[in-house]
């Protein structure tokens, strides 16, 4: 999933210092399973941002919306008959959401609530860990399930750097040697001889690197 955290209350509330009508807009994507941008936080922030406001001397009228997905033209239609009701919407979804709502309302002012980070998954209650970085061809399955473009603090695709210690990585002590646990995984499956194959270089032509990227299905366009 796409793993995002909210903006400091700070730089939100300068963000909208000279607005007066706010809407807020929520998605129940990814941001809510990440605890960042759902109905719950929806509500919690119209509420710190009203106060903060207040103790300002300043008045602050904010409408709350979530939308079962602000990626999605159809839920983003939803908001169409309020959004001229307001001076200013702040999306709490990943920066698709602000995105798609600038597309769709050019008259709109539109601010992001949250800051994307990485696309990963949950390792316990209230902690994520990034896991892909969306080069467009998956090669995981050379190297024992485990990402190195990723994992890897230097992608590097043809063993580790000669830094590591003790399966942690030199860069920092808290990050496993994913070339530890590569070489783990494939000596328990009697595989170890996989690695003996020279990786060439990884072709970016797939990744963002190309420019942004589009996907067409054609039985479904």
């Amino acid at each position: 999933m796409i793993v995002a955290e909210r903006k400091p209350i700070s730089e939100i509330l300068d963000m909208i210092k000279d607005y007066h009508r706010i809407m807020l807009v929520g998605c129940k994507g990814c941001v809510t399973v990440c605890n960042a941008g759902g109905e719950k936080e929806v509500g919690i922030l119209a509420a710190t941002l009203k106060i903060a406001r207040k103790k300002e001397g300043k008045e602050l009228e904010v409408a709350e919306r979530t939308l079962e997905r602000q990626c999605d033209p159809e839920y983003i239609e939803q908001i169409s008959d309020i959004v001229d009701d307001f001076e200013a919407i702040i999306s709490m979804a990943c920066s698709v959401g602000p995105q798609f709502l600038s597309e769709r309302y050019p008259d709109a002012l539109v601010f992001p609530g949250l800051n994307t980070k990485f696309m990963g998954g949950a390792l316990a209650h209230g902690v994520w860990a990034e896991r892909c970085q969306g080069c467009g061809t998956c090669i995981v399955h050379l190297f024992g399930g485990y990402c190195p473009i990723t994992r890897c603090s230097k992608s590097l695709l043809n063993g580790p750097c000669g830094g590591s210690s003790n399966g942690r990585c030199e860069i920092d002590k808290d990050i496993d040697c994913v070339w530890h646990l590569i070489v783990e995984k494939l000596t328990r499956q009697g595989k170890l001889s996989n690695i003996l194959s020279v990786q060439p270089p990884k072709d970016w032509t797939t990744s963002r690197d190309g420019g942004p990227r589009k996907v067409v299905r054609e039985d479904l366009a």
